[in-house]
Order: structure tokens, then C-alpha cells, then sequence
């Protein structure tokens, strides 16, 4: 998945202003005990962390 992409999704469901804040601030366990910023730095792919999200917040099927 592209970077861009992975993006567009998280905005789609956490809304454009909300969606970074998220990606910086919120640890999760399905990342290794790291933030979507930190899994995203430490060179984890797009797909597994968009995953490891869905997971996490409960996206429903038909959006991931």
C-alpha cells in the first residue's frame, strides 16, 4: 500500500485533522508498543500498520 494511500484511509475514517494527531499520540500494543509514526519511522510496512489499525479501532471489513 502507498504511503498516500494509507493517509487518505486514515483520514477517511479519523477525519483529516484528527487522523495525524491520532498517528502521533496513540501507543498500540498491535504495534509493538508504538505509535503509527513510530512503526512508520522504524520502516514497518503501510498494509501491516493500516492492519495492526483496523484491529485496534474496530474498522469495519468493508473499510479496510
Amino acid at each position: 500500500m502507498r504511503l498516500t494511500i494509507f493517509w487518505e484511509r486514515m483520514a477517511d475514517h479519523f477525519g483529516a485533522a484528527y487522523a495525524d494527531s491520532f498517528a502521533r499520540d496513540h501507543v498500540m500494543a498491535e504495534l509493538g508498543g508504538r505509535t503509527v509514526h513510530q512503526a512508520l519511522d522504524a520502516g514497518w510496512e503501510t498494509k501491516d500498520v493500516w492492519r495492526a489499525v483496523c484491529a485496534a479501532m474496530d474498522i469495519p471489513a468493508d473499510k479496510r
